[in-house]
């Protein structure tokens, strides 16, 4: 059966106010998601700068590593930034998250490079990533609550969908602009400097970010909760609840590795792997973006119609059987049609999947500490699984000299999902209900 939404937090709210708080909720986490699709787009270009190398394979790993290193910090961001979220409210911290994401771009965005000021380069870079990895942690949660608090009786999916909608606009800005640069400038201008570019825009836009996020109201469910927990309540409801917490983070595995596959990681194996060339890996990208912001809202809706289940456990089941298949095809057969048709498949895939499954991880969790809850889930999986998918698809067809190899990761991480599910559907009790 649908769980019943029993949210009732802005049911008679104008629609047209409906919609101003999930474009200004949903503003920085377009920022954060721009700033790291943007930082995997150009990981060559990167490599190049912040850490040179004799050997291509080493640089190009080092970039990733760094990279991932962002994801690690997203735990220790989840439980610190999401028990302040859930202490202090849903607009106070969220505008704390997008100040501190917001210092880690300028910082990635105007450090010189490796020849100008030598290892304090990839360290200054280093620190950045951090950052953005320590606000990160806490920010997809804190919008997911925030949407999932707002939303109207029985819309609790389509809402919470737009949460990963808005990084999909993300995709598509940050594809679109180095598709314009790889037509407008050469690759040596690219290398040298015109990596930097979408970057400043990041850096620009972070001021109409912050006034748009400063006019956030609380939610009405979180102002009529009488009490919120301090830090040592939180961490003693996080060790009760662990197993929610680790299933949850399996739960999350087989959207979050889908996404950096599909996303993240698409320029450099177009590239570096089949050989393509850049605009062709950025079109793709850019094409893939609109893709999941058409399935995602269509896969929360669909949830709220006819559950979490059916969807969970469909497209994972589809994912666990298809993706080596449909990557050892596209190696087989290297093309940019062959690239777009597998990518656009597995778009459908995550679209649909985290449509379903960022609804139901906001319900599973304690309402006391929602959002931390949720938070240290996702940042978890993002760790483990999705922030070093870029790192592990490079490092598994080094190895094997298997060119498919990341279409195993995919399986994986699908094996992951649908295992969670269905532990979530044998505990019985409100959890139970949730993904029915």
């Amino acid at each position: 059966m649908t769980i019943k939404d029993t949210n009732r937090d802005g049911a008679g709210s104008r629609p047209s106010s409906k919609i101003g708080a999930v474009l200004r909720v949903t503003s920085g986490n377009f920022l954060e998601q721009f700033d790291f699709f943007l930082f995997g787009f150009y990981a060559n270009y990167i490599s190049r700068i912040f850490f040179p190398s004799d050997n291509e394979f080493a640089s190009l790993m080092l970039t990733f590593a760094v990279f991932g290193a962002g994801f690690l910090m997203r735990p220790l961001g989840a439980i610190i930034l999401g028990a302040y979220i859930d202490k202090v409210g849903r607009r106070k911290g969220l505008i704390v998250t997008l100040s501190i994401m917001a210092s880690g771009t300028v910082l990635i965005a105007l450090v010189p490079g490796y020849a100008s000021i030598g290892l304090f380069a990839p360290l200054l870079v280093l620190i950045g990533r951090l950052l953005q990895g320590f606000s990160a942690g806490a920010e997809l949660g804190g919008v997911s609550v925030y949407l999932a608090e707002i939303a109207t009786p029985g819309r609790k999916g389509f809402y919470t969908a737009w949460q990963s909608a808005s990084q999909q606009v993300a995709i598509v800005m940050a594809a679109a602009l180095g598709f314009g640069l790889n037509h407008w400038l050469s690759p040596g201008e690219v290398t040298a400097w015109g990596w930097r570019i979408p970057f400043l825009i990041g850096c620009a836009i972070i001021p109409v970010i912050f006034m748009l996020r400063n006019t956030l109201e609380e939610t009405g469910e979180f102002q009529a909760r009488r009490h919120h927990p301090d830090i040592q309540e939180v961490f003693h409801s996080m060790v009760k609840n662990w197993r929610t917490v680790l299933t949850g983070m399996l739960f999350v595995a087989m959207t979050t590795t889908t996404f950096y596959l599909i996303t993240v990681y698409t320029p450099t194996f177009g590239r570096s792997v089949l050989h393509l060339g850049a605009g062709d890996s950025l079109l793709v990208t850019l094409l893939v973006g609109l893709s999941n912001f058409v399935w995602l809202p269509i896969g929360g809706a669909l949830s709220d119609r006819i559950g979490r289940k059916p969807i969970l456990v469909g497209i994972s089941l589809l994912a666990l059987l298809t993706a080596y298949p449909a990557m050892s095809w596209l190696v087989a057969n290297p093309s940019f049609g062959h690239l777009l048709a597998v990518l656009l498949l597995f778009s459908f895939y995550f679209g649909m999947y985290n449509g379903a499954m960022v609804v139901a991880l906001t319900e599973v969790m304690p309402v006391n500490v929602r959002v931390v809850g949720f938070s240290l889930a996702f940042s978890l999986a993002t760790a483990v699984f999705g922030g070093f998918t870029p790192a592990i698809s490079t490092y598994l067809i080094d190895v094997t000299s298997n060119k498919a190899s990341p279409g195993l990761w995919m399986s994986f991480a699908a094996l992951c999902g649908l295992t969670a599910t269905l532990i979530f559907c044998r505990r019985g009790g409100a959890v139970s209900r949730v993904v029915q």
